[in-house]
């Protein structure tokens, strides 16, 4: 951030109200002035929910917060059938109720029915399927008695399923298990976050949203039961063992650890993932020519038993035509995780999945130095049929990307690591917070990555013109139609979801970090949240406050400007004069105006003769009372032109009055 310097001279600060006055009446015909209106711009920003004992004015969990815990133990069996593959399985899940409430029901979530011709998804106007399944068809839902597990009604809504619990389970800490046996074919390459297809020399599965989940209960809703129409997820945490029954020659790479290596490994790729979690460089553990070898005559089946704490979810991908790679993950403090990255033959090669490791290793190293320690012992990168999607540990990218493609996309899957993995947020309702703050950490991995092999980052997932983001961003801010970002996720149309979900939510915490707080404000206070909220539920108003209190600004003008509405910005030279027509020596005034509702603090240059300049710094408060500022420049310096925003960081609509040239003496 460039340094703040006071306004003018100590005469600036006596000029009379009357040199602003008379400056803007100079204004040529049309310049709004007039449209602007400070009791507007920095109105008091009425955040969405209020402080009470759960959440703290500061933003941070209050002493009360309490979020209830899910542990899952799920057997699984993968049944390859080339026509109809299909997964069953069977899961206990530990419930815990932390919640001061006694809960006579239990929600879970059943995504799987989203793949339903009839689902609410179908209807609701999202990505078109071109087929359908039968989603989850459940076998047997349980719960655990004094008597052992007995049979329970329990009634599906289209994506959720309501249990209804044979006794209330009472709250600060009453704990039950619930049994549930399922099976569901698994969608193919249109399933979209989850899918099965061919690579070239076999079948890739991709499985995730694979289970019943259950849904979130809080302090916000009660049982948060939003269907789910493709905005992702929200998920309770827990510790999960999964286990993954599949033909004996298939590979399978999941969340979390992998706990029985020695039974589904070779002696081989033991010793050579041994190599690898002591190694910077890429250790292949399964190369491209051992793979086109075959997966030899294995008979029979293996199961893959995982292992992940401090999660919200798991997923997984199996295929018994998988090369694999892997490299240590240098952590702070001396901890280490594993980058893995595993692809069919046809991805192979130094411009493709090649340097897979190379992009996981850098992301996860660089985000945890920047922002938060990654928590979990693997992160997996995976070529497959359900291109460009996240889960805990594990992201599924496309076989075919390559070169920055690759980078930027195996950069942003994995930086949902943080958000909203590790922070949780609320993907459902909260889109702008899931993908808008993985994109802006994103931009900053772009710039970092082998002196900038791939940066900057603007284009793609920032800015989708290629150009200067902060002027990308004006057609989206001139479009009446276009959805502010406190929408509900569900609501946005496909137009609008990337340029505001992942676009302009990024832009806004760039726009916060370097042009509003600085750097020296903002990480403190952006890493203070991250923390505090690690494995936890915040909502917006969390995310407000805790910027506001750690970051030591009142952002009330930029929430409501940039969040609550799309206001558009308009700074303008408005006139360059003397301070006094009849009185040289009192200086030159530089009126700075603003025609427009958003208003950021903003760097005002001057160019004095003989070519030197001065960069000023003007607050936000310049225009807290006036539609305009006064610059006061001694005498003794005479000013040739004056230029707001010179560096085009600011979402400035109209640059063409941003530069006046001084009139001639």
């Amino acid at each position: 951030m460039k340094d703040w310097m006071k306004i003018g001279s100590p005469r600036a600060a006596a000029a009379s109200s009357a040199i602003a006055l008379a400056a803007l009446a100079t204004l040529a015909p049309g310049a709004a002035a007039a449209q602007y209106d400070p009791l507007e711009s920095f109105a008091p920003f009425t955040m969405p929910m209020p402080v009470n004992s759960y959440r703290s004015s500061n933003g941070l969990p209050g002493p009360d917060y309490w979020q209830n815990q899910a542990d899952y133990e799920i057997h699984a069996r993968l049944n390859p059938n080339p026509k109809a593959p299909s997964l069953s399985g069977s899961e206990v899940i530990s419930y815990t109720n932390n919640s001061p409430d006694a809960l006579d029901v239990l929600w879970l979530q059943l995504d799987q029915n989203s793949y339903k011709a009839d689902s609410r998804g179908t209807f609701a106007g999202g990505r078109p399927r071109p087929a359908s399944t039968q989603g989850a068809v459940l076998d047997k839902v349980e719960v655990e008695t004094a008597g052992g597990f007995v049979d329970v009604p329990f009634l599906v809504s289209d994506t959720r399923m309501r249990v209804t619990l044979p006794e209330a389970l009472k709250g600060k800490g009453g704990a039950l298990k619930l049994r549930v046996a399922w099976h569901f074919e698994i969608p193919g390459e249109w399933g979209g976050r989850m899918a099965w297809g061919q690579s070239k020399k076999g079948p890739i599965y991709d499985l995730a949203q694979w289970y019943p989940r259950m849904a979130v209960y809080d302090d916000v809703r009660g049982w948060d039961t939003a269907p789910y129409l493709a905005q992702e997820f929200y998920l309770e945490y827990g510790n999960f063992d999964y286990y993954v029954t599949v033909p004996a020659d298939m590979l399978v790479f999941g969340s979390g650890e992998l706990v029985n290596a020695e039974e589904v490994l070779t002696k081989e790729q033991q010793a050579r993932l041994a190599k690898a979690r002591t190694s910077d460089a890429t250790v292949m553990i399964r190369s491209p020519a051992e793979v086109a070898k075959g997966p030899g005559k294995a008979s029979g089946t293996r199961t893959w038993h995982y292992h992940m704490n401090d999660t919200r979810d798991v997923a997984f991908t199996a295929s018994a035509w998988f090369a694999w790679d892997a490299a240590r993950i240098n952590l702070p403090g001396g901890k280490t995780s594993l980058a893995m990255s595993v692809y069919p033959l046809e991805s192979q090669g130094k411009e493709a999945w090649g340097r897979s490791t190379e992009y996981l290793k850098n992301a996860v190293e660089n985000f945890s130095k920047r922002w938060y320690p990654y928590p979990w012992p693997a992160a997996i990168n995976v070529a497959g049929p359900a291109s460009g999607m996240e889960y805990p540990g594990i992201v599924f990218d496309g076989i075919e990307d390559k070169g920055k493609e690759l980078f930027w996309i195996t950069a942003h899957e994995i930086g949902h690591g943080w958000f909203p993995m590790i922070v949780g947020f609320d993907e459902r309702r909260h889109a702008w917070m899931d993908e808008g703050f993985n994109t802006f950490i994103d931009t900053y991995e772009s710039d970092d990555f082998n002196h900038g092999e791939y940066g900057p980052k603007r284009d793609g997932e920032y800015a989708p013109g290629g150009g200067n983001p902060v002027d990308e961003i004006q057609e989206l801010l001139a479009d009446p139609k276009a959805p502010i970002l406190l929408s509900r996720s569900d609501t946005v149309l496909e137009k609008y979801r990337h340029p505001m979900s992942y676009f302009k939510s990024a832009l806004g915490l760039r726009l916060l970090r370097e042009e509003i707080l600085g750097p020296d404000r903002f990480d403190p206070a952006f890493r203070r949240f991250i923390a505090a909220w690690a494995f936890k539920h915040p909502q917006p108003s969390d995310f407000f406050r805790a910027m506001e209190s750690e970051g030591g600004e009142d952002l009330s003008y930029f929430w409501n400007g940039w969040y609550a509405h799309n206001w558009t910005m308009d700074l303008a030279i408005d006139a360059i004069g003397p301070v006094d027509e009849k009185d040289p020596a009192k200086g030159t005034a530089i009126t700075v105006g603003v025609h427009d509702k958003l208003v950021m603090p903003a760097t005002l240059r001057v160019t004095y003769a003989g070519g030197t300049h001065e960069d000023i710094r003007l607050p936000a408060e310049s225009w807290i009372r006036n539609a305009a500022t006064v610059v006061t420049v001694p005498a003794g310096k005479r000013v040739v032109s004056a230029e707001v925003d010179p560096d085009h960081a600011l979402p400035d609509k109209d640059r063409a009055n941003n530069l006046r040239t001084a009139p001639a003496n």
